[in-house]
């Protein structure tokens, strides 16, 4: 049965401006979940756009620092690289080094995903960790209040690549994901059914080498093998992009206040 996804899209002139507007949307929708709920659970993917928003969110010389509800925050890992927790890959070091040691938040509000691990035992591991937090019980799926996705330029998000085994996973929370593409590469990933449970889910993307696989997963037919972003789909029905001016070159002109709107069904 086909479903219809509302997407938004906003554009900022520039990389400067759309780090602003994205730490800008971090503060008001952490804001809302730790209201409605006490807590704000949040997903996180790395990336230079995610680095330097992290950058603004602890700089004393920014109002993000003290607008953030750091004390309500439980943050996770879209996915992560099979690499130490020190190594200059790992997402989990941009965060630490970013944010998590530039803020008040504890230890035990991070649960990280343990990419020294065998890449199988990393993702029980993590897989584990969110049943725990979440207290699930078996086939129950942890609904995020917030997750943070970037785009490849070759169409994929979080570690879900293309061709790869990942794609075709309906039942686990957390997985390894084998990138061959990417070096013969391990990742470990979160589910796209587990993504697409989230209250909140948005894309934050910049560069002009991102605006044709944009327009192909928002306007393109329908191939997930190829473009795993599609996968995408939320339960809820609502996608937000934030997009630089030149990733989305190639989208339908924003209204005057930066902001576009597309129906897609799928």
């Amino acid at each position: 049965m086909a479903r219809k996804i509302d997407v938004e899209y906003r554009v900022s002139a520039d990389k400067s401006a759309l780090a602003h507007a994205a730490a800008e949307h971090f503060i008001a929708k952490i804001n809302e979940a730790a209201a409605a709920r006490g807590r704000a659970r949040v997903a996180i993917s790395g990336g230079s756009t995610p680095k330097v928003t992290f950058g603004l969110l602890t700089d004393p010389a920014q109002p993000y620092l003290q607008q953030m509800p750091w004390d309500k925050l439980e943050l996770y890992f879209v996915d992560e690289r099979c690499v130490p927790a020190d190594d200059a890959a790992s997402n989990y070091r941009m965060t630490r080094e970013m944010m998590l040691e530039r803020s008040p938040m504890k230890p035990e509000q991070v649960i990280r995903i343990e990419g020294e691990l065998p890449p199988e035992e990393a993702a029980a591991r993590y897989e584990s960790a969110i049943r725990g937090h979440f207290r699930l019980e078996g086939a129950e799926v942890p609904r995020f209040d917030i997750i943070q996705l970037g785009m490849g330029t070759d169409g994929h998000t979080a570690s879900l690549f293309p061709h790869t085994d990942a794609l075709h996973e309906l039942g686990r929370i957390a997985i390894a994901n084998h990138v061959p593409q990417q070096a013969q590469s391990w990742r470990i990933t979160l589910t796209w059914p587990v993504i697409v449970e989230a209250a909140h889910i948005f894309f934050l993307i910049e560069s002009s080498d991102k605006a044709g696989p944009l327009h192909s997963v928002l306007q393109g037919a329908y191939d997930p093998e190829t473009l795993p972003s599609q996968l995408i789909q939320p339960k809820n029905g609502r996608l937000l992009f934030l997009l630089d001016k030149a990733a989305a070159a190639e989208l339908p002109a924003p209204a005057a206040d930066g902001v576009g709107r597309l129906e897609i069904t799928r």
